[in-house]
């Protein structure tokens, strides 16, 4: 029987059917219509969800993970004797963190939950939560299981493109001036997540140049990329996704590459078209 639970939410990312054999429990974070927050999207096939927002049919928003529903899960765990280890979106990025820390401090028993600012999203997240999650199928004490998932946050780079940064900006990302500059001469900023929080990095015409500028940044950035796994996700553009890939294991010959969806979640906020690698930085 599993001591551990890791507790991440749907803004992770994970490849298709990856967590069904760990010990990873997946908190849904509403998405919804942006004008009638009632209607709820997470339904949608994911391919459907991003045509949708190409032809301007759907706005979507997404909400937290509320202290109720953290509360109601940590409860659960500690009924069983299971340590529940909270690892979701960056603290920057949602207010889900700070809900988890005000459910925590309202058990019971606080010092057996723990709650870890993962400082990151979309696939950059789910390899953490894997690397926790294997750590905890493996019988690690939840406390060096925190320990090594927040050493390996620090070290996650989270490098990627959006077809359009109107989405980042309508959602609070990015500021105006910044997706303004951006959509002048198909100008693609290339971004990065620093401290949890998305940054402009770069800015190269074209989305190809892009992708070859993302590729120049991790041979730049990595570590020892053949002994570590290299995540790619994104948002309705396999074909980049699949081109990125041949290029890293080429390039690069890394112990394995995972590539991933942008779920609904990160989606609604990067936009269809949006394209992402992830790797542990030197």
């Amino acid at each position: 029987m599993i001591k551990t639970l890791i507790v991440t939410d749907s803004s992770c990312d994970l490849p298709e059917g990856i967590s069904k054999d760990l010990p990873i429990k997946v908190m849904e974070m509403p998405v919804a219509l942006k004008d009638n927050p009632e209607k709820d999207l997470s339904d949608l096939d994911i391919k459907e969800y991003y045509g949708l927002m190409r032809n301007g049919k759907i706005l979507p928003t997404t909400s937290q993970v509320n202290m109720i529903k953290f509360m109601e899960c940590f409860k659960e765990c500690l009924d069983k004797g299971i340590t529940p280890i909270v690892i979701g979106l960056s603290s920057k990025l949602t207010k889900s963190y700070e809900a988890a820390l005000v459910a925590r401090k309202n058990m019971p028993d606080p010092e057996k939950v723990i709650v870890v600012d993962s400082k990151s999203a979309s696939l950059g997240l789910g390899m953490i939560v894997m690397r926790a999650a294997r750590m905890a199928l493996e019988g690690y004490p939840p406390e060096e299981i925190a320990r090594v998932a927040e050493s390996y946050a620090g070290r996650i780079e989270h490098i990627f493109v959006v077809e359009s940064l109107d989405h980042l900006k309508r959602g609070g990302r990015l500021s105006a001036a910044q997706a303004f500059v951006g959509g002048l001469l198909n100008i693609k900023p290339i971004l990065h997540i620093v401290d949890g929080a998305i940054e402009p990095l770069e800015k190269v015409r074209g989305k190809k140049n892009a992708l070859k500028k993302m590729l120049d940044i991790m041979a730049e950035r990595a570590k020892n990329l053949e002994e570590q796994v290299v995540g790619i996700s994104h948002a309705d553009d396999e074909e980049s996704a699949k081109e990125l890939e041949r290029e890293i294991r080429e390039r690069f010959n890394p112990k394995d590459v995972l590539i991933s969806w942008v779920g609904p979640v990160i989606g609604a906020h990067a936009g269809p078209g949006t394209i992402a690698i992830f790797f542990e930085r030197s």
